[in-house]
This record gives structure tokens, sequence and C-alpha cells, in this order.
């Protein structure tokens, strides 16, 4: 009981008295909003480059990326088809233009996909840096102190040794140290002069490692195919039995260099076609006349003064030569026709690219003469390798193999628009303005040929005949800087994720002591980062371990080879007690 001055309680009392009165507001006391701390700039930045470092950004931008990446498949690409790209704007003025303003038809060269990327090659270093750093600390501290109670970590289990096997704590520390290497543990033995000595030991960074060459690998991906996209370039190249193929700007049908492409890279290597052969099915009547195998063979030479060599292209077995890799995607016939005009001279003259529209090869070709007098020519048709005739008069193809080769053509004169100086297609004509000498439909009817055939136009505009076959072959010219990289990287990421999947980050801890009636108590414990379905395997192993470091064969309490022992009782946690009473 106090006799001067008020109580604590009453103290404290008057003091909120007296500092509510002094409020002049009708707030409540302790409801006063909580006034933070402003971020600033320097904090607003460093908020935002933690949010971008987060793995949950990394994650996001990577599906960010691929959802990004679908428009390359769904709308034609300038890079790779220009042509393509100048049709869908012709056939949709309305939406064309709004696609072509929001870049979807050079997905892969806009400002928003390259955004993405360089987010995501940010994001990923921003990930891999401080957790390299992390771990790198990790590896070289010394595993955690022992934990007061074994008992209630996860995996726990007890070893008595018998007093007559003359094993002391301090001794059984050290045996257990032993074991724990032996195991791929990195140990670190506590104070031995102790009444319970113990030790510590863990392992599984190669769980980590695993993760940081993951993503560290993917890291290494994206500048691969930065390096591709900046130094690299592809090309497409019609090659005709007998023509030749000179590494240059002039030499490519179509060209797609990369955004730092310079001329100079261009090795000056030459690629002639002597003879490309296919292999059709002929035996088994449910596949019969599908190919069986592609087989172009090549006369290369690295530059104008090496020797030439033959060498095979076969499908998914590209040829290496100078720097770039060259793959056959495409293949079909090429009728060779002489075309001559009104005057009698040689308009045209060589081998017709076909394109092929089914598995009997019946294909389209276009014939162009824009040098023929008095009107220049042009003829549309298709070519039958094995031309068969039903009962309406109509012809089909029936067989790849030419056994029966047929050019079916219309003709038509007047100005082909090729000179006016704006590109055209060379597989279509554009009969807008021009006459038709020759059809179906006309009194003149089509023009059949067959191989050493020939077809005198009407109204005296010339002649056309067919010469002969020969093969040709479309080739996908590449040059990839990165596609080393890419592979290497990947398989580092294959391996990276592997590891994390199959190694498991592991701590055990053993202690030791002396009993009163000379005993050597040890108890162990297993503790595992993250979730681990095999650390009670590894608790049962470490244990049978132990006791065939600490009991000879063939004494009291040690294991008789077959995993059962007589005198092991298994107690709370995968406790196991080895006595000597027998």
């Amino acid at each position: 009981m106090r006799k001067n001055g008020s109580s604590p309680v009453e103290k404290k009392s008057e003091d909120t008295a007296a500092g509510t009165a002094g409020r002049t507001d009708a707030t409540p006391t302790g409801t006063d909003d909580v006034v933070l701390p402003k971020l600033g700039f320097v904090g607003t930045l460093r908020w935002a480059w933690r949010q971008l470092t987060s793995m949950r950004s990394a994650l996001f931008l990577l599906l960010l990326l691929a959802v990004a990446a679908v428009p390359g498949s769904l709308f034609p690409q300038r890079s790779s088809n220009p042509s393509n790209v100048t049709k869908y704007l012709q056939d949709n003025p309305g939406t064309g233009p709004v696609l072509d303003w929001f870049k979807l038809f050079d997905v892969y060269s806009s400002p928003w996909f390259a955004a993405i990327y360089l987010l995501l090659f940010t994001s990923l270093i921003g990930c891999v840096v401080p957790r390299a750093k992390i771990h790198f600390k990790a590896i070289r501290s010394a595993p955690p102190r022992t934990p007061k109670r074994l008992s209630r970590l996860p995996e726990y289990g007890t070893v008595e040794i018998p007093a007559d096997a003359g094993i002391d704590a301090q001794a059984a520390v050290r045996d257990a140290a032993t074991v724990l290497k032996s195991r791929g543990y990195r140990v670190e033995v506590g104070d031995t002069d102790g009444a319970r000595p113990s030790v510590g030991a863990e392992r599984g960074f190669l769980k980590e490692v695993g993760n940081l060459v993951f993503h560290t690998s993917l890291i290494g991906v994206l500048v691969a195919v930065a390096v591709s996209g900046l130094f690299g370039y592809s090309g497409q190249r019609v090659l005709v039995e007998g023509e030749t193929f000179v590494n240059t700007l002039v030499g490519y049908d179509t060209f797609s260099p990369g955004a730092n492409f310079d001329s100079t890279q261009l090795a000056p290597y030459s690629v002639q076609l002597d003879k490309f052969e296919v292999k059709f099915d002929r035996e088994s009547k449910a596949h019969y006349g599908q190919p069986l195998d592609f087989n172009a063979t090549l006369t290369t030479k690295d530059s104008p003064s090496s020797p030439a060599q033959t060498q095979t292209l076969k499908v998914n077995d590209p040829v290496a030569l100078g720097g770039t890799n060259l793959y056959l995607v495409g293949n079909g016939y090429a009728p060779v026709v002489t075309v001559k005009d009104g005057d009698g001279k040689v308009a045209f003259q060589g081998p017709v690219v076909s394109v092929p529209t089914d598995g009997a090869y019946t294909s389209l070709l276009v014939i162009k003469a824009p040098d023929a007098k008095p009107s220049q020519l042009g003829f549309v048709g298709f070519f039958l390798p094995t031309a068969l005739v039903d009962e309406k008069g109509v012809a089909f193809g029936s067989d790849p193999d030419p056994f029966n080769p047929q050019l079916n053509l219309n003709s038509f004169y007047g100005d082909l628009g090729l000179d006016k100086g704006v590109p055209k297609n060379v597989f279509t004509l554009d009969t807008k303005g021009l006459t038709q000498l020759n059809g179906r439909d006309l009194a003149t009817g089509g023009i059949v040929l067959a191989p050493g055939g020939s077809y005198t136009l009407p109204e005296g505009k010339g002649s056309i005949s067919f010469d002969g076959i020969k093969r040709y072959v479309a080739l996908d010219i590449r040059h990839d800087p990165g596609q080393g990289m890419v592979l290497v990287f990947s398989v580092l990421a294959l391996l990276g994720l592997m590891a994390s999947l199959f190694f498991n980050r592991r701590r055990v801890w053993v202690r030791t002591g002396n009993h009163p009636d000379g005993r050597t108590m040890v108890e162990y414990g297993l503790l595992a980062r993250g979730e681990d379905h095999r650390l009670a395997g590894e608790s049962t192993a470490l244990g049978k371990a132990l006791r065939a470091k600490w009991l000879v064969p063939g004494t009291a309490g040690a294991d008789n080879g077959t995993g059962d022992n007589p005198t092991t009782s298994t107690a709370a946690h995968g406790s196991t007690t080895v006595s000597k009473d027998q």
C-alpha cells in the first residue's frame, strides 16, 4: 500500500486524462492514422527492381514471351513470306493496316516483343546473381549447430554402443563423422572435449547448383538467340539439275539478313546440283507411290580456287558449307521448254520450275516470255508426270514418276507488266489486260504437249515446244552463329533441371554421450530442406551404417546380413536401440 503519492495506475490515468484534455480534435485516443515513411525516388526504383527480379516475375515474363510469339505463327511474317504479307494486306484492306501498325507481321522484330525479351533477360539475371552469391556463402559456411532436441526433427534415431566395445563419446563422434563423409556429407565436428560432443553434416548442394545452372542456361539460350538474330541470316534458292548456286546476295531467290548483317559474312562457296533422285514405294499396296527417300548429289567448292567435292544432301541431313547449313525443303519437276515469238526468234528457253500440288506431283507452272515480238507471251497450266484421261477427256495425274509426262497450257499475249519496275511473283500470271489465245473453252482449245512435241500459236504469235524434263530442289540456307550455343545451353539446362529434381538438400546431426554404466549413447536426427520423400530411407541407411561401424558382425546386436536384428527395437521417429542383452 502506497501512502505518499498516487499509485502507478492512478498516475497513468492522470497522464492520459491530461493528454486528452489538451487535444482540440475529436479523434478518439489510439485511433490516430499511422504516418508511413515516403519511399522516394530511390526507394521506388529499389522496389521496382525487386519486383522485376523476383522468380514470380521471371516466370510470368517467360509465359508472356511464349504468348507473344503466337501471332508469329498466325500471321505471315515479312522476314519469311513478304509476298504473303502483301497479299494479306490487299485481301484485308480494313484490318490489315491495323495489324501492321501493331507489328503483327514483324512480330520477332517488333518493339513490344523486344521489350518482353529484354525484361525477361534482366529478370533472370537479377534472380540468378543474388542466389549464386547466397549459395556460394552457404557452401563455404559451416553446418548449423546441433539442435538441443534432436527428437523433434522429422527423422530421429538412437544407437546404444555396449560398454565392452570400448568406444567412448569422443571416439563415437569421430566415427560418426567418418561415416557421414563416406555418404557424401560435408562434416563439421563440434567440441569433442565436452560431455556431449556432436557433429553436424549436410549435403545436397548440387540441388541449388542445378537450379542456378538451369536459370543461367536460360539466360545463355536468350543470348544465343539474340546472337543469331543479330549476326545470322537465311535465304532460299531453287536449284535445277545442272545449275550452280554461288553464295552472293544476287544468287538467292529470297534473303533475310540479321540486324547487324554484313555482306562480307557471305563465304564465297558454290553448289552445283548434279542429280536429284526420288525413290517411291512400289511394293506396298497401301502406300503405293509414296516417297521413301530423297537424294541430291551436289558438287561443292569452298572457294573458287578450292578443289571440288561431291556431297549428298538428304532430308534432315543438311550439308555444312562456308559456315552455313543447306537444308532440303522441297523438290519437283522443271519441264524444259522453248518459246519462239512471231518473228521466229527464241524468246525463252530453259527449265521452268513447277509447284507440286498433290502426291502424284500434279504441278502448276507459269511461263513468261517478255522478250517476244510483236507481243509478249505468257502461259499458265499444269504438268503431269504420268497423265491419264478420264471419260470426259480431262487429264489427271496418277503417279509421281514420269511414266507418261504431259504439259497442259493456256496461252496469253499482251503486256505482262514486267517493264514497270514493280516486282512480280514468278509463279503467278496476272491475266488482266491480256488476251487469251488458247484455252479449253476457246475454239483453239488448250495446248497439250508430250516430250519432244511442239505447238504453233494462233494469229502468228509464235510457238512453244516441250523439250524434256529436269528435277529441281528447294534449298533453305541458314547461317546461325548461335546454334551451337543453343545446343550447349539446352543440354546444361536439362542437366541442371535433373540435378534440381533428383538431389535433395539434407542436414544430419549426431550427438553422443557416456552413460554411467559404461554404455555410449548416440542419437541422430535428419532434416530436409523442402519435401524429401526419401528422407526416411536415408535415416534407415544411416542407422545401419553407424551400427556396422561400431558393432562387429557376429557379436551381440550386430546386423545378421538380412536386415533382421532380434535385439533391435524401434521407438518413436524411427529410433533404434541396440543392447548387449542376449
